[in-house]
């Protein structure tokens, strides 16, 4: 019994170990942006308080946003996207969760291209995404900058044959996290 009471605390603190030797930068100011381009119109939105993290040990991503705070020039626009599109009510948040590929030492200041692999959550759909971006790295935290496409089919995002030539079928999504190490 004492041979296990020792080899578990042992084990209590190594794990401990490990988990507090992990490097972890955050942010609730992250930005995400989309663009949709069509030749009627151009729709774009912005929101300035997506929440994220990275475990520079693990490599571990993962980014929310809540729907409602995606900003419009245009406020009618605005109440459209929650309403009738994003249906924010009953999908409030938008979420990746993933994993950088690439083999980057964060503590080492410089600029990184990097890969995302993982989940992306639309409207209540989740489906595997690729994300490409660069990552720059200081003493005290990482810039992390992406983009990519998103088509709204994919996320069963419906758009009326009335408006259909309004709201392009890819949008471009953008973000850019200034991540601070904790």
């Amino acid at each position: 019994m004492k041979t296990k009471l020792i080899f578990l605390s042992f084990f209590l603190v190594l794990v401990t170990s490990w988990t507090m030797a992990q490097t972890l930068y955050r942010t609730s100011v992250g930005e995400l942006s989309f663009f949709s381009k069509t030749p009627v119109l151009d729709i774009e939105a912005v929101n300035k308080k997506a929440g994220a993290i990275l475990n520079a040990g693990t490599k571990d991503l993962a980014i929310q946003a809540k729907i409602t705070d995606f900003q419009f020039p245009n406020k009618l626009m605005q109440e459209h996207f929650n309403e009738n599109y994003m249906e924010s009510e009953r999908f409030p948040t938008t979420k990746f969760a993933g994993k950088i590929k690439e083999d980057v030492d964060f503590s080492k200041p410089g600029t990184y291209p990097v890969t995302a692999e993982g989940n992306l959550t639309i409207h209540g759909v989740t489906k595997p995404v690729q994300v490409k971006g660069t990552i720059v790295a200081t003493a005290t935290a990482l810039q992390v900058n992406f983009s990519f496409q998103v088509r709204t089919a994919d996320y069963q995002i419906e758009v009326p044959t009335l408006v259909f030539d309004k709201i392009a079928e890819t949008i471009a999504v953008s973000g850019k996290l200034n991540l601070v190490k904790q």
